[in-house]
């Protein structure tokens, strides 16, 4: 991959994996730098070959991959890269993963359960990587799974600055869509300075992604709900909380949420539930094929060039978040 015609700083080297480059130029464009130049093959058995092709010997390198689907692919890619790195000398190599792959399977709910998010960490620590950075991580207890510096980044200061930039939170409420969620719902609060809200929802443990009943705690009648959420998947839990929402007199719902995932059937139903508008961040490639007119899409790019521009010279980087 081929940058412009900027020199490289040749300490600060950032790197890309296939699965969303676009956001990678975006973070190497706000440092002032080019991608690493590298050759990237997928063989016809599905193994995956890289090659960086100008000297990282001594250098502090980010090496960015999206972990859209297929996140395996992303995955390995991002593994073999690292150790391409190791083995060329470089100095220090930080994992920059906006989005933590397997960090839902970051605890045991049932007896012989995998705790994958560990596994992802034991893998990058493995391949040779010496930090991690993610954003909006799905359960803080990743950051301890890690044996090494782990750089949580929040996307609340971008979200947060374009929902008050264009509502009124004078009669906004904030909802989290779970339990589960209530923290960065209460973070929220604290941001736009408003109510929370809270919808309970009780799932049945033998149907993945679907859920049965929904009780809404908190006063919401009359006023513009704003649905917050880490991530939104295949979006029965956002679509059917807008609904409840609605039902409680909510005069109108609008969501953010950090990660786009959205898996089928996520825009058919963001498209014919209540939501207003999605606000969301380009933590991971939204594919092509989707089409949902309500949904605005925030770059986190300057977030994490801030990040590692910290990282790079050895400052603060909870210093972005106060």
């Amino acid at each position: 991959m081929s940058g412009t015609t900027r020199p490289n700083n040749k300490h600060l080297m950032i790197c890309s994996g296939r699965a969303y480059p676009e956001l990678a130029e975006q973070i190497a464009a706000e440092l002032g730098v080019d991608l690493v130049p590298s050759r990237q093959v997928t063989y016809a058995n599905s193994e995956i070959y890289v090659q960086f092709q100008e000297s990282v010997r001594g250098c502090d390198a980010f090496v960015i991959q999206s972990h859209s689907a297929p996140v395996n692919e992303a995955m390995m890619e991002q593994l073999i890269m690292i150790d391409a790195l190791k083995r060329a000398s470089a100095k220090r190599i930080t994992v920059v993963s906006p989005f933590y792959p397997y960090a839902r399977q970051d605890k045991k709910h049932l007896g012989r359960e995998p705790i994958s998010a560990r596994l992802m960490a034991d893998l990058y620590q493995a391949a040779g990587a010496d930090r991690i950075m993610s954003v909006d991580l799905h359960a803080a207890q990743i950051q301890g799974f890690f044996d090494g510096p782990v750089d949580h980044l929040w996307a609340l200061p971008v979200l947060a600055d374009y929902v008050a930039s264009k509502y009124d939170n004078s009669d906004m409420v904030v909802v989290s869509p779970d339990a589960g969620r209530v923290r960065l719902a209460d973070m929220w609060t604290d941001k736009i300075g408003c109510q929370l809200a809270i919808i309970h929802k009780r799932r049945d443990p033998n149907k993945a992604n679907e859920t049965t009943t929904h009780e809404v705690v908190g006063e919401v009648e009359g006023k513009t709900c704003l649905l917050v959420d880490d991530m939104i998947d295949t979006a029965g839990t956002m679509c059917q909380a807008a609904s409840a929402l609605k039902k409680r007199g909510a005069k109108r719902v609008i969501a953010a949420a950090t990660h786009p995932i959205l898996s089928d059937p996520a825009a058919e139903r963001i498209n014919n539930s209540p939501i207003e508008e999605l606000i969301v961040t380009n933590t991971l490639r939204i594919r092509d094929d989707i089409n949902i007119p309500s949904m605005t899409v925030l770059s986190i790019a300057p977030l994490i060039a801030k990040a590692i521009q910290e990282v790079f010279e050895d400052g603060s980087v909870t210093s972005l978040f106060r």
